[in-house]
């Protein structure tokens, strides 16, 4: 093997024959430059090696270029020092800067809880962690001495308030609709989709002017189609539809998978069993956009007995229920629920109670105060009769 030709003076130094991986000095395809270091010179600073004399120059005297030299002074000339400086300069040391080891160590504890906690951990977590790190030299928060602490101007509104008079409840019935049944049939993921999508910018066409007069944000849900065991902001799904308030502002999670099996053979059932499912969903949106979503969750959690928790959960069930109801009552010129549809319908009630059940859990109420809550919610479409927060324990059993 012949030997490597040794390497051209300021081989090793940035700029110097060689530092570009080439032996002719042309740029390597593809590379980038490194970063220049601390200027020590003007603009003029010419390229290379400056052609220096081969005699001294005597003070008074001009400079005289009886001949050139390329390449560094020797050591004892004057010129060495200037040729160091400009072109082998002193290294700049690196001095690590300090960093507190709880920022460190708890950088790394919230990256690997979120990345081992899934979705609804990861959106709780990344905020707190954006505003921690990303961010480090925000304004701090600090209150001058002697200055009183600021306090609040308004009240707090009590959840049971919140829970039994809430301002939808005063609004009145919902105008009428015009609002067709989506034409999409369940026969792929692509048309349960599509036929939810539809079917909740009409739920929002009917109840955005509602939410708005009690003086509340209108925002529409977040819509999740998810197959059997995925993860989703809900949690794990399976089978049924569920709603979550989440830091998304709400999502409605829907199945698809059973639809389409039974369709061919089910067909009315089907399309009745979409309605009501997403019509249960969004009566929870509903709630959440009012806050009885997170009231009623504060005072369930107050209640002394595992009986009282149940008819706490009965009671926002039914009322989600009712809204649904109430929905249809105001479409029913244009969303027909009569014929084969009214049929599947009535049954679709009547097995849905929690007696039918599997587990036998009473937390969403029997059939006969399902169709109490719906046929009162359809007949009048009005929020305002679907305060199950008020009724007697017997009506929501």
């Amino acid at each position: 093997m012949a030997d490597k030709p040794a390497p051209k003076p300021g081989h090793f130094l940035p700029g110097g024959a060689g530092a570009d991986g080439s032996e002719n000095g042309g740029s390597t395809p593809g590379s980038s430059p490194l970063s220049a270091p601390t200027p020590r010179l003007g603009a003029d600073t010419p390229a290379g090696p400056p052609q220096l004399s081969g005699s001294r120059i005597e003070p008074g005297r001009s400079l005289q270029l009886s001949g050139t030299r390329f390449g560094p002074p020797p050591p004892d000339d004057p010129a060495a020092a200037a040729f160091r400086a400009v072109y082998a300069p002193e290294p700049i040391p690196f001095v690590p800067k300090q960093r507190a080891k709880a920022l460190i160590a708890s950088v790394v504890v919230a990256v690997l809880l979120v990345v081992g906690g899934g979705v609804a951990l990861g959106a709780k977590l990344l905020p707190s962690f954006d505003d921690f790190v990303a961010d480090p030299l925000g304004t701090p928060s600090y209150h001058p001495s002697g200055v009183p602490e600021p306090t609040p101007t308004a009240k707090p509104t009590p959840d049971l308030v919140v829970q039994k008079e809430n301002p939808l409840y005063t609004t009145g019935p919902l105008a009428t609709v015009k609002c067709q049944e989506p034409a999409y049939r369940p026969t792929s993921k692509e048309n349960v989709r599509s036929y939810y999508q539809a079917l909740i910018a009409c739920m929002d066409k009917a109840w955005a002017p509602l939410v708005t007069e009690a003086g509340f944000e209108f925002r529409s849900p977040r819509l999740i189609v998810f197959d059997e065991g995925e993860e989703t902001a809900c949690g794990i799904q399976k089978e049924v539809s569920s709603y979550c308030a989440d830091e998304q502002g709400g999502s409605v999670t829907m199945p698809w998978q059973k639809l389409t099996e039974e369709y061919p053979e089910h067909k009315a059932t089907s399309r009745v069993d979409m309605a009501q499912s997403l019509g249960f969903a969004y009566g929870a949106h509903l709630q959440n956009l009012a806050g009885i979503f997170d009231a009623t969750k504060n005072l369930r959690d107050t209640e002394p007995t595992e009986a009282a928790r149940l008819e706490m959960d009965r009671r926002q069930a039914l009322q989600a229920n009712c809204l649904s109801a109430a929905f249809f009552g105001a479409v029913k010129a244009s969303f027909p629920l009569r014929g084969e549809l009214l049929s599947q319908w009535t049954l679709l009630i009547r097995r849905s109670g929690d007696e039918h059940t599997t587990d036998k859990i009473r937390d969403h109420g029997s059939a006969k105060s399902l169709a109490l809550w719906m046929n009162q919610g359809f007949a009048s479409t009005d929020p305002g009769t679907c305060n199950t927060f008020v009724a007697a324990s017997a009506k929501v059993g």
